[in-house]
């Protein structure tokens, strides 16, 4: 059988006897196997088991163990021989606390195969294996092995901790090899840099958005170092009783020493230790200073690292945030499109994929989806194809199994706001090409070609301002540059961030700044601008002015070279912004969107009429007829002749065909968005703004 993993199916036996998986003969003879040898069994958890002959199905375990693995009788699993190592030294945490005689448990585990983090069961009770010397996969407990009971308190931070190795973490090559770094100079050669008069380093602070693998790499780390892993929880180590959260953080520490080396991972760490300016209680005081206490305890020499998660780090106490402490922060960003095609090949590498799957096209158009979000588009695809398929031996997941479950599963992180992954390209945007020229110089180029914008250190504006008659495409148009530049897509409608109460319409603009530069490259866009932004001065309430001067510091905080960020803001009432907003630095490209010519009627009509069945139709006569008309009058005047088409069809029983008389009774009934005067306004606006406009 050698170390490569083979599937067999297993099932449960009453036969008493934990530990054990008896096989087949024959099932025996073809792995390889003989009486004694010791596998490891991958279920939804991974165990131990050693291997004797039985005369009935596959492979049959006691319930118990078939418990442990989490999986029911019947299923298949991975198995996989293992050579364990007799063990020196076991530390193992009980359910319950009490006198234990740790020689009847030596006794009964005689002949054990153990792995970390393995629940075990004996007459004495059950416990949890916290550490074992020598360090392997697989330890035996023989009879020189000792055998130490830990406190209780440390089975809370064992349990259900899933066997995960760093090549199951993907996108994130950078940060694993930062953390590598760290974790073996901490708990492997902490003698280095006491030789150079310095301190190896005592912890490292992971943060991001939620679900893009802080958890994950942390456990990654532990597997792939066979150090000892201790995992605290804030709500399973607070307590109702004075001292006694504390108590329980000190024998994790104190177990962690002396299992060392070892990694003490706190996750959502913002729960447990928060700023203690803002803390509610005086419990939450007492368990940052103790934490605090005893990070200022890992010394140079104890082997100890301590890693921290969270997606609020402003909110954790400040004293934990400085080297001696936490001497590293590290980013989890949220994955680009490179990054999104190594998860996806990860979650997808045991299941068939049809020939029509590209997962390349699927990473490209995944746009803010985290490693969480993308291992739920490749679950729920699985569930699609199940549907079709019953016998899951012979799944075969095509591409339209993904593409539903995109429409099922959203990016998490970005759920409050409006996110789109725009399909509009520049084809359908018609006419408009200087426009678009100008929109491809100061959004789509710089996002795509970085790099020859930062060889000529180019200075490009943050924020484009599109303005002009309604209907014209000023929302069609920033969602085609979203969608050829790549970026993600925030559609913020201005009255829906106002609120009444005080400060939430600032908080709710910092949100989505917040989540712009998390999820870059990002498009924001703020559609009816003017509602959100108007002159300073014009409310009464200043409920808008402090809007305003939210967003101008929001804007001001935007470095296009670092952040990638492009705010795209459109109005039809430019001339009720606040001036401050249309200066250099801020929304300082300002474009007008023109109503088209007589060309460019002419170009719309065809578009639009080409996707309907119709007769001749002059095409030069329906421009001349629209004068003054917008993209969206246009659309309105072809809808409503494809309705009396249909109305003639339904009359006189022929099929429909959309005629010429259909549209010029359709354009008679349709009065244009556009007039004279209106034009006229926004002559006047380009001339007064033409002077601070960026040109």
């Amino acid at each position: 059988m050698g170390t490569e993993p083979h599937v067999i199916t297993i099932f449960s036996t009453r036969r008493k006897g934990r530990g054990i998986a008896w096989m087949q003969k024959e099932e025996m003879s073809r792995l390889s196997l003989l009486p004694g040898d010791v596998i490891v069994v991958y279920g939804e958890r991974i165990i131990p088991l050693t291997v004797m002959e039985g005369n009935s199905r596959d492979m049959e375990v006691n319930e118990e163990d078939l418990k442990a693995l989490a999986v029911n009788s019947g299923e298949k699993v991975l198995i996989k021989k293992s050579a364990p190592v007799d063990l020196d030294y076991v530390s193992i945490s009980p359910t319950v606390q009490k006198q234990f005689d740790e020689r009847k448990i030596s006794l009964e585990l005689r002949g054990r195969p153990i792995m970390l983090r393995n629940m075990i069961n004996t007459k004495e009770g059950e416990f949890v294996v916290v550490s074992m010397s020598p360090r392997g996969e697989v330890g035996m407990i023989t009879g020189d092995t000792k055998i130490n009971v830990a406190s209780s308190s440390l089975r809370l931070t064992q349990k259900d901790i899933s066997f995960v190795t760093l090549d199951e973490v993907g996108g994130l090559s950078d940060q694993v090899s930062t953390l590598m770094e760290i974790a073996e100079i901490a708990l492997l050669k902490p003698e280095i840099p006491r030789l150079f008069g310095l301190r190896a380093p005592k912890g490292v602070l992971l943060y991001g958005p939620p679900g893009t693998g802080k958890t994950l790499i942390a456990k990654a780390l532990a597997n792939s170092m066979m150090s000892s892993f201790f995992y605290i929880s804030g709500p399973e180590v607070a307590s109702k009783y004075y001292g006694e959260s504390e108590k329980r953080l000190r024998e994790i520490f104190e177990q962690a020493f002396h299992d060392s080396p070892s990694i003490v991972f706190i996750d959502e760490i913002d729960a447990m230790a928060p700023s203690r300016d803002v803390a509610s209680s005086e419990a939450d005081r007492r368990i940052v200073a103790q934490l605090l206490t005893l990070m200022d305890g890992v010394s140079s020499r104890s082997g100890v690292l301590v890693i921290g998660a969270t997606n609020r780090p402003n909110a954790i106490d400040p004293a934990l945030r400085r080297p001696g402490r936490f001497d590293r922060e590290i980013e989890i960003p949220v994955p680009g499109a490179k990054e999104r095609l190594d998860i996806l090949k990860i979650h997808t590498r045991r299941l068939k994929l049809g020939s029509d799957v590209n997962l390349e096209k699927i990473a490209e158009i995944t746009h803010g989806y985290v490693g969480a979000d993308l291992e739920a588009v490749v679950r729920e695809a699985m569930m699609i194809a199940l549907k079709r398929e019953s016998n899951y031996e012979n799944l075969v997941l095509n591409e339209s199994d993904f593409m539903n479950a995109l429409k099922t599963v959203q990016p998490s992180a970005l759920r409050e706001f409006r996110l789109e992954i725009p399909n509009t390209s520049w084809e359908d945007v018609v006419g408009l090409e200087d426009v678009k020229l100008e929109l491809k110089e100061v959004v789509e180029w710089p996002l795509k070609n970085r790099e020859i914008y930062d060889y000529i250190n180019a200075e490009l504006p943050s924020g484009v301002l599109l303005y002009g008659p309604p209907g014209t495409g000023k929302t069609m148009l920033a969602r085609a540059v979203s969608h050829e530049s790549g970026a993600n897509f925030i559609a913020v409608n201005g009255p829906e961030l106002l609120n009444m109460w005080v400060g939430e319409s600032e908080r709710a603009i910092r949100e989505v700044f917040k989540k712009a530069r998390q999820y870059s490259p990002t498009v924001v866009f703020f559609d009816e601008i003017d509602s959100l932004a108007s002159a300073r001065g014009s409310d009464p309430n200043r409920v808008t002015e402090r809007v305003v001067s939210q967003l101008l510091t929001e804007m001001d905080g935007l470095s296009k070279r670092d952040e990638q960020v492009v705010v795209i803001a459109a109005t039809n009432r430019p001339d009720m912004l606040d001036l401050a907003l249309l200066r250099p630095g801020r929304l300082e490209k300002l474009i007008y969107i023109p109503p088209p010519d007589e060309d460019g009627r002419k170009k719309l009509f065809a578009f639009m009429i080409s996707k309907h069945s119709h007769g001749d139709i002059d095409y030069e006569r329906l421009a001349r007829l629209t004068q003054m008309y917008t993209p969206a009058d246009i659309r309105g005047a072809v809808n409503r002749a494809v309705l009396l088409a249909i109305r003639r069809s339904i009359i006189e029983g022929d099929r429909p065909v959309l005629k010429q008389e259909d549209l010029e009774q359709s354009i008679s009934m349709i009065k244009p968005t556009v007039n004279p005067q209106l034009l006229s306004y926004y002559s006047s606006f380009r001339e007064r703004t033409r002077q601070t406009a960026y040109a």
